[in-house]
């Protein structure tokens, strides 16, 4: 048996030495990829696939499912921080099915279901109260996580109890709830007062006064607030709007006097500070149509009374006691008789109501700071500096174009400002501006692009030798087989197929082994001698 194994085991080194590199790599390449074929066979038979069958649970609905699962040995995961249970795919409709009969999830909270599978005449009314108001905020916390940008909702109400006597007021209803908001997402005025107006109508007799609404960091949503932000973002937004003012006017500044002066000759600063508070009033105007025309008559009413008589008519309407008027006197002292016309006349005016809404971006007060470059280069190439007279020049023209744009800036209803107290002009030399020399003018390389040349020069020649050995190898490779085919064909005899006996190949196998290794030959005719 040692025998046919040693044999066998010659045959294979024998073959696997007279094979090529070319021969060896395939072989080896081959046995690698059925490896992992098998492999990668055996894990995908494994594995399966998970898909999600509940999200988004609370840790008690986590656990009852999970505790089901367990009982069932059904393979899950828990994924999204334990908020999600994920099970094999091909069991998912399954489990969906089986653990709604069991009515799993329980998340404990009492809907208006409960009332229909638990309808009992064994309920007292403070049972019944307390499980309707349960059912109330379970339903609203329900309606409002199906709006957009909230997860979840907690709802708190409070709801008096119904007055006994007649006399009595009714008391108002309260609401607190804190919602689950999505990170980032923005409420509009809009969405605010929609949840306002949803919650009053769905609990009686709560006005919207009555209700608290925040998210879960404790940021109150105003419903007469049209920017419910919270207060990092009402920051953020504030200097958001600063900077841009700011930068909007170094803008302007910087190409106003970058045409005069050269834009690498001045430097602008400004800061602006802004009004934010935005005011909003109602005014209402009573005017008439036209002063200097007539107007058009609403309604005229017009009285006339007259009397003649012999005597006077005492406490005639319109008249004060001693007075006579709109009729002359009679003659004789015993026959009186007057005469009254009276008009009034309603016109038409104007009643105007205003709803004003003041912008809240109202530029307060307004510093620009200017540096100018007081050198400047002759035709020469020389670098000298400007005249006192030069200087005061320009400063007189940018305090002119800084006084017009700082005024018509600033708002006119915080008053006059003193534009001289808000500019400030400077001359200095800027660094960088001098007249560069012959040498530093020569460009100098700088050090990485000796770092990186030399990297991929190495990367290069190492290349050309790894293609060189490759080479030189296949070149080796081909002149070893060529060098095999001659001394096969050498060794061929000449005799007949018929004449291959196995004394034949079992001498040949014989001499080859003796040829190659002569000590394990030795040793073998020694335990054949021995045997003998």
């Amino acid at each position: 048996m040692n025998e046919k194994f040693r044999k066998y085991i010659s045959v294979v080194n024998e073959k696997f030495k007279s094979m090529s590199k070319w021969q060896k790599g395939s072989l080896f390449g081959g046995i690698a990829l059925i490896v992992i074929v098998i492999i990668v066979s055996s894990l995908l038979a494994t594995n399966k696939n998970m898909i999600p069958l509940y999200s988004e649970l609370s840790l008690q609905e986590v656990g009852q499912i999970k505790e089901e699962l367990d009982a069932r040995a059904v393979p899950y995961e828990l994924t999204n921080a334990g908020t999600t249970i994920e099970v094999p795919e091909e069991q998912a409709q399954s489990l969906l099915v089986d653990l709604a009969a069991q009515g799993i999830p329980d998340s404990g909270s009492i809907d208006y279901s409960f009332f229909a599978e638990n309808s009992s005449w064994g309920v007292t009314d403070n049972e019944f109260n307390v499980m309707k108001l349960d059912a109330m905020q379970t339903e609203l916390a329900s309606l409002i996580s199906q709006i957009d940008g909230i997860e979840s909702a907690e709802v708190n109400l409070n709801i008096p109890k119904d007055p006994v006597f007649v006399s009595e007021q009714q008391q108002e209803s309260t609401a607190s709830i804190v919602m689950q908001t999505e990170p980032g997402y923005q409420f509009d005025p809009g969405q605010i007062n929609a949840l306002y107006h949803l919650v009053s109508k769905s609990v009686p007799n709560l006005p919207t006064d009555n209700i608290v609404l925040m998210n879960q960091n404790l940021e109150y949503f105003d419903q007469n607030n049209e920017n419910n932000f919270s207060t990092g973002d009402t920051y953020v937004n504030q200097q958001q709007i600063k900077s841009d003012i700011e930068k909007d006017i170094e803008r302007r500044v910087q190409r106003m006097l970058g045409m005069m002066i050269g834009m690498d000759k001045v430097a602008i600063s400004a800061t602006a500070d802004i009004d934010f508070t935005q005011e909003q009033r109602v005014e209402q105007i009573v005017e008439p149509v036209n002063e200097d025309t007539d107007t058009l008559p609403v309604s005229i009413e017009t009285i006339t009374e007259s009397f003649t008589g012999e005597q006077p008519v005492d406490g005639a309407v319109g008249t004060e006691e001693g007075e006579v008027t709109n009729y002359p006197a009679g003659v004789d002292g015993n026959v009186g008789d007057y005469e009254m016309v009276k008009e009034s006349v309603n016109n038409e005016f104007n009643r105007i109501q205003k709803d004003i809404v003041e912008s809240p971006y109202k530029i307060r007060d307004l510093g620009v700071q200017v540096a100018i470059d007081n050198t400047r280069t002759t035709e020469t190439g020389e670098t000298e500096q400007l005249t006192a007279a030069e200087q005061a020049a320009v400063e007189e023209s940018v305090a002119s174009i800084l006084d017009s744009i700082i005024s018509t800036s600033i708002d006119k209803t915080y008053g006059e400002v003193a534009v001289e107290e808000n500019v400030s002009i400077v001359f200095q030399p800027f660094n960088g501006t001098d007249t560069i020399t012959e040498e530093e003018a020569v460009p100098t390389i700088p050090l990485w692009v000796y770092i990186v040349g030399g990297v991929l020069l190495a990367v290069i020649i190492l290349l050309i030798v790894m293609l060189r050995r490759r080479k030189s190898e296949d070149e080796e490779e081909i002149e070893e087989f060529e060098e095999e085919t001659v001394v096969q064909q050498q060794e061929v005899p000449p005799l007949a197929m018929n004449e291959d006996t196995d004394s034949t190949k079992r001498r040949k196998q014989l001499e080859k082994y003796a040829q190659e290794k002569p000590e394990d030959f030795a040793k073998l005719l020694r335990s054949w001698i021995s045997e003998d």
